[in-house]
This record gives C-alpha cells, sequence and structure tokens, in this order.
C-alpha cells in the first residue's frame, strides 16, 4: 500500500490514558519501522483535540485512544468532520459499544446471549436498595455503563457490598449496571475486518478480570487458543462474530465472552479498540493466526476509512471550535432485564 502521513492518536483524558500512551507508541514504532511516515499525536489533558488534529495537517488517523472521548465515538466524529479517515468502528457502533446498557439491548434483540442485569442511576435511595435488588440474587458484577478497561468493576456478594460497588461506580458514571455473576472460563475473540481471528483464555488469579489483573505482570495466565473442545470453540468464535455484527462494529475489535460448564456462552461486551502493545490480547490472538505485530498494525492501517456515506476527504481547519456537549441520561434508575 502507498505510504500515508498516519497519526498514530494516543493519550487522551480517560482513565485509560496511560494504556493508551504504550497503546500508540508501540503502533508508531511498527508503523515507522514499515516505512511509514508517522505522526504521534499524544493529546492532553484540556488540550483541543480539532487543534492537535489540524497540526499534525495527516492522511489517515490510526485510534490507539481507549475510554471516554476517544473509543465512544466522539474522536470518530471529529475524523468525520475533517474528513481524516481512521482505523476502527464508525461513530454509532463505536458508541454502542461503549455504552454497555445498549449493547446489551442490542444483544438480545439479535439473540446474543448476555448475563441478566438491571441499572441503578445516580441519586438513588441507598435505604431501596434491597427493594430494588429484589430476588436478583447474589453473586453479582458492577460496572459503570460507559467505561473501559474494567474500570470500576466489582463483584458484591452482599447488599452491604453492593451498596459500596454502586457507589464506586456512580463516581465514575451516572449509571451503574448489576449484572448476575456467571461463573465460567473468560474467553476473548479477535476479530478483523470480520474475519474471527481465534479465542485466548484468560484465567485471572483473583478470579475476576478487573484493571488490576489485566496490567500487572503476573496477575493473569492466558491460553492460546483457549482450552475449549473443537465444537464449543467454534461456537464461541460464532457468537462473537454476531455480537460484532449486531453493532455493527468494523476494523479490529475483541469481543469479551463466558463461556460456562452447562454449555451456555454469554457476551460481556465488544471493545472497538483492542488494546495494541506487544502484550495485549489481540495481538496475542492475531500472532497465533499468522499475523506478527507490524503486520497487524499494517492490516489494521490498511481498513482505515469514512463512514459516513458520501464523505471525502477535507482539509482539518488551522483552529477548531469544540463546543461542550451535556450528557444526557436515560431514566433507567432500578430497571430490571430478565435472562
Amino acid at each position: 500500500m502507498s505510504k500515508r502521513r498516519v497519526g498514530v492518536v494516543m493519550g487522551g483524558t480517560s482513565g485509560e490514558r496511560e494504556v493508551s500512551l504504550r497503546s500508540g507508541a508501540a503502533v508508531a514504532d511498527a508503523l515507522e519501522a514499515a516505512g511509514h511516515e508517522v505522526v504521534r499525536v499524544v493529546l492532553a489533558d484540556g488540550e483541543d483535540p480539532g487543534r492537535a488534529l489540524a497540526r499534525a495537517r495527516i492522511d489517515v488517523a490510526f485510534l490507539a485512544l481507549h475510554g471516554r472521548l476517544g473509543e465512544d465515538g466522539c474522536m470518530q466524529g471529529m475524523c468525520e468532520l475533517y474528513g481524516i479517515p481512521y482505523t476502527g468502528s464508525g461513530v454509532l457502533a463505536s458508541a454502542l459499544a461503549m455504552d454497555k446498557l445498549k449493547a446489551k439491548e442490542l444483544f438480545r434483540l439479535h439473540n446474543v446471549p448476555t448475563p441478566p442485569y438491571y441499572c441503578v442511576s445516580a441519586g438513588y435511595d441507598p435505604a431501596d436498595l434491597r427493594e430494588i435488588h429484589g430476588s436478583f440474587g447474589f453473586p453479582v458484577i458492577v460496572k459503570p455503563r460507559g467505561e473501559g478497561s474494567s474500570l470500576g468493576v466489582a463483584k458484591a456478594s452482599s447488599h452491604e457490598e453492593l451498596e459500596q460497588a454502586l457507589a464506586r461506580a456512580l463516581e465514575l458514571d451516572e449509571v451503574a449496571i448489576v449484572e448476575r455473576f456467571v461463573a465460567g472460563i473468560e474467553v476473548n475473540v479477535g476479530v478483523l475486518d470480520g474475519r474471527v481471528l481465534g479465542a485466548i483464555e484468560i484465567v485471572p488469579r483473583s478470579g475476576i478480570y478487573d484493571y488490576e489483573a489485566k496490567y500487572t505482570p503476573g496477575m493473569t495466565e492466558y491460553f492460546m487458543p483457549a482450552r475449549l473442545p473443537s465444537t464449543r470453540y467454534r461456537g464461541v468464535l460464532n457468537l462473537a462474530e454476531r455480537a460484532v455484527r449486531a453493532l455493527g462494529c468494523t476494523g479490529a475489535a475483541r469481543v469479551d465472552l463466558l463461556v460456562t460448564e452447562g454449555h451456555n456462552e454469554y457476551v460481556l461486551e465488544v471493545n472497538t479498540l483492542p488494546g495494541m502493545t506487544e502484550t495485549s490480547l489481540l495481538p496475542k490472538i492475531a500472532r497465533a493466526a499468522g499475523y506478527d505485530f507490524p503486520q497487524l498494525c499494517e492490516a489494521i492501517l490498511a481498513s482505515a476509512r469514512l463512514h459516513t456515506p458520501g464523505a471525502r476527504k477535507r482539509p482539518a481547519p488551522s483552529t477548531a471550535v469544540v463546543h461542550e456537549v451535556g450528557t444526557l441520561v436515560e431514566p433507567v434508575a432500578f430497571r430490571r432485564v430478565a435472562g
């Protein structure tokens, strides 16, 4: 492919900034070694991302951002407005995948199994928690509605632990998801341009794959391919493909699933901008499928495009005005969804 001026966009303001910086550095090094002209576009806290893109004067954006404002459709929308082709999913698919509530609703609509859940909004009265929780049972997993990288995720086995977990999750988001705990093997599936690459098994020593387990060396064991019978392995790959289609994701993606002893599989979420350090899960899966890290970066870059119908390349303006947009949160408090 022709060598374009590639902007590797990294950093940002989310709780996953440090992981993004590591992903971006690894990608930039690989693309430079392959002969690309690479610009490291590091988004700093409080910086206007439009101006950062304008200064870089790039032909294509390799998005190595994670979390809010980078993975949730915001940066994708800015690239669409400026006419800069970018890697990963489009605006809508990115936003849907990042919003755990909307993703679950679409999974259910498309008959993609996902653990039962309900939602609690900020400002709820803890005195009502027992009534809200009702007969949902324990243990449960509590997570913020719109965070990634397992930030704010906790397991609760009692009403007291549930109240504490909700307090922590609601510090990060205005809505928390309370999800039924499903005992099973955690499996991640890599997908590249609609092609399922394979599945890796994750065994966290703590029993829960939280932020610490993900990013602390020695806290988690990995088995590639996942230790599943061949029929179940194929079923997991098929389910991951269905989850990606349900959300309309494109480019590289990682699907997180649970596989139970009772021959049931559940989709937890789809990650539209997976980690891209050389030890991240997607590169591990891709390596087993025949892609070394530079080849994976090249394949992802080759898929960069604009998603808006009829969009065409336009130079980014020298200055950009970014309007602050308020967050609209649906009245989803106390809502329960059956399995």
